[in-house]
Order: structure tokens, then C-alpha cells, then sequence
């Protein structure tokens, strides 16, 4: 089921090549093309998560990658999980190498004897893992660094203490370094929700690990309203965002930075960790700002396409003309030119006896790029616009 959901969501996401023609028939557009390999790391030895493998290998295969490459450390055993491996064979995984660390990370960069390199690494890991990427990202595309993972719940009294208490622990319980926000304009709200995580903390089977991240990295924000709320919120830009409120929808839209939104008394976070369909892999530290999901698109090249006809040329040079001569580029200018001439004097007016004789800044630059400029300057303050500009 969860691969089926995941993968029904990513296909929404697939974006299709296009191209457009303007009235003198030049056709412009952006071809979108699959990367021909991606390499998907995934985290093993001490724990399995065959979750991380679906949602790596699923969009990429969604997008057409034709050859998608899963590392990954072996068990305590030597082996790897049979999870792991199960979901590699459902998310389309088409070759699996047990390696992992740093080194897995290189491997999949550069390639070695065994393992051919790849265009794109993906997956999270460790500080190891993270910082390898980070250094092969200029020879190899990377999705993001990723650090601890983190979920920031905004609550207000209609919710139930015990539920948002065990909903910060199940960030907690994944990292010593897992951050956990509670944000709430009711302080009695948040001693409640204080009271409970002691309560379920000591019965929790990673209890050690759930409570150091959320004595060290626990934070409980009382703010003066809801508003002031969700400004904290903004500004913590979390990986999950749980809105635990009576109006959650209608604060959906004062949300600007989170990587996932959760939002109502029943999106439990770990519904969109394993099975609801959007990707888990989300911006941390702060990056959602600025950072999207993994998604297909991370699978996918575009290209801009530029066909030009002969009267699209004959329109367009003049203006291109006057901008490389205000960069001062004479090729530029001279690239479109000599096509110009072509067209308006026939072919011999660009033969090498021609051009020789001719006056090639005159025919390059027009020598009006500077009266043409404050021509545009004066359309636009006058709210006008102006096509040479």
C-alpha cells in the first residue's frame, strides 16, 4: 500500500516537455529529460528503513531514471535487512550494493571497479554521509544535507495533550540530535504536554535516545496569540509541521516555511513518514526557507529550446545587438549581425572577401544602444513598453 500511494502521489508530479510558436514561427520551449542514473543511499547496519528506500527509488523511477543504484551497510549479520531488500525490489531498485559510509558516497560520485558512478546521489545519513555529499556535490548532483530530523507542533487547547506528547517523541526517539518544538498560546496546554511525555517516556523502548534529544533539544514556545504563533513557527522553518488546532486549515495559509504541513487532529506525522504518499525525505536545519521535498523534478534535467525562423532572426538581432554593445561584446553582437546580413544582402555578404572589407564594429554594433536605452527607460516610467528595450 505504501508503495502504491507513494508512487500514484509522484506521478502527479511528472512535468512534461513543451514548446510554444510565436506569430513569426520561432518555437521556444524546455525539454525535460530523466537523469540516466541515480544513486539512492540508505542508512542500514543498527537499524533497517525500507521506508527511505521507496521514497528514493519510486520518484526517480517515476521520473525515467533507467538505472537506479541503492547502497547501503550490511546488518551486524553481514546481510542486508530483507525489508531493506523487499523494498528495493517494489521501488525498482536496479542494482544493490552492500557498502555504506563516506566511502558509499564516493563510490557513487566517481565509481570504482564494481560500481559504475551516477549523475545524481539521494537518501539521508549520518554526519559522515552528509558531509561526503556536501563534498562531491560539484562533480555529482546531490538532493540536500540533511541533518537530524525535526517536528515543530503548533497546538492550541482543543488538542489532546497525550497525542502531541507522543507525537514530539516520535521525532525524539530517532536522533539524540532530533529537535522537538511545541508551540502553543496555553502554558497550561504545555505543562500538560510536559506531564505526559513523562509518562510515556517510561515505557518507550528508545527511551535513553527519546529523552536526551528532548532535554537537549527540546523547546516549548507560550505565545502571546496565535498569530505570534505562527510567526515562531515561520521563523524555526521545521522539517514536519504538525497544525494541532481547531482552525487548521485556516492557518495553512500563514504557513511560509516547513517541508511538510500536517495538518488537523489526524495527520499524525508518521502517516506521511511511511504510507500517505508525499515524500519523507524534507529540508532540515532551517532550509525549508528556502528548500523543497525530495520530488520527482530532483530526477529530471530541463533544457531550453530555441528554435529561431528567418523574420523571428530579423526581429530579435536588433534588440541583441544593442545589448552586447552595451556589455561591449562584439561577437555577440556580431553572431546576430551576420545572420542579419545574410538575410537582408544575400549570402555573398558574409563571404571572407566581404567581411574583410567591411567595417565589422559598424556592422556588429549599431551605435545607438545608449539613445535606445533611455528611450526604454522613458517608456517604462511612463508605463509603457518597450519592445527594443
Amino acid at each position: 500500500k505504501a508503495a502504491r500511494q507513494i508512487r500514484e502521489f509522484h506521478q502527479r508530479e511528472v512535468e512534461q516537455s513543451w514548446f510554444t510558436t510565436r506569430p513569426d514561427g520561432t518555437i521556444l520551449g524546455v525539454k525535460v529529460t530523466p537523469l540516466a542514473a541515480a544513486g539512492i543511499y540508505v542508512p542500514g547496519g543498527r537499524a533497517q528503513y525500507p521506508s527511505t528506500v521507496l521514497m528514493n527509488a519510486i520518484p526517480a523511477k517515476v521520473a525515467g531514471v533507467k538505472r537506479v543504484v541503492m547502497v547501503t551497510p550490511p546488518q551486524k549479520d553481514g546481510l542486508i535487512s530483507p525489508y531493506t531488500l523487499a523494498a528495493a525490489k517494489l521501488g525498482g531498485v536496479d542494482e544493490i550494493y552492500m557498502v555504506g559510509g563516506a566511502q558509499a558516497v564516493a563510490a557513487l560520485a566517481y565509481g570504482t571497479e564494481t560500481i559504475p558512478r551516477v549523475d545524481k546521489i539521494t537518501g539521508p545519513g549520518n554526519a559522515f554521509v552528509a558531509a561526503a555529499k556536501q563534498i562531491v556535490s560539484g562533480d555529482v548532483g546531490i538532493d540536500m544535507v540533511a541533518g537530524p530530523s525535526e517536528v515543530c507542533v503548533l497546538a492550541d487547547a482543543t488538542a489532546k495533550p497525550m497525542v502531541v506528547a507522543a507525537d514530539l517523541m516520535a521525532q525524539a526517539e530517532h536522533d539524540p540530535l532530533a529537535a522537538c518544538y511545541l508551540v502553543t498560546c496555553d502554558e497550561q496546554f504545555a505543562r500538560e504536554v510536559e506531564a505526559g511525555i513523562d509518562i510515556l517516556v517510561a515505557q518507550s523502548p528508545r527511551a535513553e535516545i527519546t529523552r536526551a534529544s528532548l532535554d537537549n533539544e527540546g523547546t516549548i514556545v507560550v505565545a502571546a496569540d496565535m498569530a505570534a504563533a505562527v510567526e515562531a513557527v515561520n521563523t524555526v522553518a521545521p522539517e514536519h509541521l504538525e497544525l494541532h488546532c481547531k482552525d487548521a486549515m485556516g492557518l495553512l495559509g500563514g504557513i511560509r516555511n516547513a517541508g511538510a504541513i500536517f495538518v488537523g487532529a489526524w495527520s499524525s506525522e508518521p502517516l506521511g513518514d511511511y504510507v500517505a504518499g508525499p515524500n519523507h525525505t524534507l529540508p532540515t536545519g532551517g532550509t525549508a526557507m528556502f528548500s523543497n521535498p525530495l520530488s520527482v523534478e530532483e530526477f529530471v534535467k530541463r533544457s531550453s529550446v530555441i528554435c529561431y525562423t528567418p523574420e523571428g532572426l530579423l526581429s530579435d538581432a536588433p534588440a541583441t545587438q544593442r545589448l552586447a554593445e552595451a556589455e561591449g561584446l562584439w561577437a555577440h553582437a556580431l553572431s546576430a549581425a551576420l545572420r542579419r546580413r545574410v538575410l537582408e544582402q544575400g549570402e555573398d555578404a558574409v563571404s571572407a572577401e566581404s567581411l574583410a572589407a567591411a567595417d565589422l564594429t559598424k556592422v556588429a554594433w549599431p551605435g545607438d544602444a545608449v539613445a535606445t536605452v533611455a528611450k526604454g527607460v522613458d517608456l517604462a516610467s511612463a508605463g509603457a513598453t518597450g519592445e527594443e528595450a
